[in-house]
């Protein structure tokens, strides 16, 4: 097997495509600050033609996550939609087509900052403040940045043993913010199946997210690229969804490629890692720049 191609900028692959899908944590800001070179990026894709979506497996709806990157200096227009697992999470609640979404009951125990209550926005569900009280569980992740999974081991067991199902808004299980890494709503849900519970997924790496991306892009698969920073949720759902996928090596897999982000890491290094991971992107890039 080849070596997987480790680019200098973006502009040495882009003309392959029509439209991308990009991640956002990890690839264009690391949760507080735009990287650098992001918005130009950006900006040399739109230049060229190009379409872009952003998806994101933030476990809130779209509209936050645009005035957040308004206020990291990416503007925007410089691409044409945003997806959320927040935002489908939303819908999917709202319509009930999925059987075991329509199932849920009407009483919700949310699990998760405040600011991540607009998932239920518009849908018909009472929030309760108690295990006991509830049908089901919407987790969003913990509350604090410094919170773990231990620190929700009670209320998760609770919810297990009252067998109440999860909808977990966010299959991430970390993401680095600052250099720091922090525990997602994922790895709750992880611990949640651990000790019993039943959970329902939404987000990356879905193949379903993949497919209402190419959606709004008005593509089809084979002239879209995917750009992430996460083999087993970014590239695993690209290759899922039967679109091609580049992999930024400065974010959530840095520590393990022994680079920081902008740096090349070894080519040797990165084939071991797509192999222990079983997912392999096309072509890796350093950092999000053309």
């Amino acid at each position: 097997m080849t070596t997987i191609p480790i680019l200098d900028g973006l502009r040495a692959i882009a003309g392959r495509y029509d439209g991308f899908i990009l991640d956002l944590w990890g690839v264009i800001h690391d949760g507080a600050t735009a990287y650098p070179g992001a918005a130009d990026t950006l900006a040399a894709l739109r230049a060229a033609g190009k379409r872009v979506v952003l998806l994101s497996n933030a476990p809130r709806r779209a509209a936050p996550l645009v005035e957040g990157m308004r206020a990291m200096g990416i503007p925007r227009d410089l691409y044409d939609s945003v997806l959320s697992s927040g935002e489908v999470v939303h819908d999917e609640l709202i319509a009930r087509t999925d059987p075991w979404f329509a199932a849920l009951g009407p009483r919700c125990l949310h699990i998760g900052p405040e600011r991540d209550r607009n998932v239920l926005e518009g849908v018909a569900a009472e929030l309760v403040d108690h295990p006991a009280l509830a049908d089901w569980v919407l987790n969003t992740g913990p509350v604090s940045l410094d919170e773990t999974v231990a620190d929700y081991e009670a209320p998760l067991a609770a919810c297990a043993a009252r067998g109440l199902p999860m909808v977990c808004a966010n299959p991430d299980i970390e993401v680095i913010r600052e250099g720091r890494r922090l525990t997602c709503a994922g790895a709750l849900a992880k611990r949640y199946q651990a000790l019993g519970g039943e959970v329902g997924w939404r987000g990356k790496p879905d193949p379903a997210v993949y497919r209402a991306s190419l959606d709004q892009l008005g593509l089809e698969a084979p002239r879209v690229l995917v750009i992430g920073d996460a083999l087993h949720t970014d590239v695993a759902g690209a290759e899922a969804a039967g679109i091609d996928a580049l992999l930024i090596t400065g974010g959530i897999h840095a520590e393990e490629l022994g680079t920081v982000w902008g740096d090349p890491p070894d080519p040797a290094r990165l084939d071991a890692l797509a192999a222990k991971h079983g997912h392999r992107p096309v072509a890796a890039l350093p950092a999000f720049r053309w």
